[in-house]
């Protein structure tokens, strides 16, 4: 069993921010060479999932890690509110139509993980219906994996209480953040005791084990993903397709 209150969230002792950051650059162009050879082979296909607290960095992390990558070969699907034709289908299906084809990366920013979290700490649903809900979660994940090739890396995005609010502080102190500032965050902030109650039984139901990646400090953050994406990639030994006859490139 997951327990959130144990694991740290900020970075180990002895880890210094600027060779941190440097490491984090030469691994996320890593990545991006790895991701040029998973488009052209054509056989992987790679969901990356960051769910986690308001201003925990699920942006952030989007774009720190994945900076070297061709846009064509990776999509990023923040949900939001379910707009009303969202509303009118099952509550996978919006995902489901956005999950990855072969060779794709695609990022989840939020994800299918709200219709357990955010309704259930509202009591929107009933306790019966996140059982239903998390049951139709780790069958449609197992679907993906067993029909489709696809390698699924789950995030939760590990914030401690006392840096979401210096964050949601910084949205209205800062002019350059302002556009991030909704009052409703500050509300949900509120809540943070029974998300975490939702947050971690979410995480210890899920067939599909969940990564907990410390972001109270962004560099830590950047690099804890980024060289848990790298280490999957490089588990594909994918190679470039050459046409027949000729010698296979290194």
């Amino acid at each position: 069993m997951i327990d959130l209150n144990t694991i740290p969230t900020r970075a180990p002792e002895g880890m210094t921010k600027a060779e941190t950051k440097k490491k984090t650059d030469r691994i996320a162009r890593r990545i991006g060479d790895l991701q040029h050879l998973m488009y052209a082979e054509g056989k992987h296909n790679l969901l990356v999932v960051f769910q986690g607290m308001d201003a925990s960095g699920k942006d952030g992390a989007t774009r720190k890690v994945f900076m070297y990558c061709n846009p064509t070969g990776i999509n990023a699907s923040p949900f939001k509110k379910p707009t009303d034709e969202e509303f009118a289908h099952d509550f996978l299906w919006r995902v489901s139509r956005r999950s990855p084809a072969q060779g794709m990366i695609q990022v989840f920013i939020r994800s299918h993980y709200e219709d357990v979290l955010i309704q259930r700490v509202h009591k929107w649903i009933d306790e019966d219906k996140v059982t239903n809900r998390i049951d139709a979660i780790n069958n449609w994940e197992r679907l993906l994996v067993q029909d489709n090739n696809t390698t699924i890396l789950k995030f939760y995005m590990h914030l401690s209480r006392e840096k979401q609010q210096e964050k949601l502080q910084e949205r209205i102190d800062n002019p350059r953040k302002n556009w991030k500032h909704k009052d409703a965050d500050w509300e949900e902030a509120k809540l943070w005791d029974q998300y975490m109650h939702c947050y971690t039984d979410a995480i210890n139901r899920s067939e599909i084990p969940w990564i907990i990646a410390p972001v109270d400090q962004r560099w830590y953050r950047d690099y804890f993903i980024a060289s848990r994406v790298l280490e999957t990639l490089e588990s594909f030994d994918m190679k470039l397709p050459v046409l027949p006859g000729k010698p296979p490139v290194s």
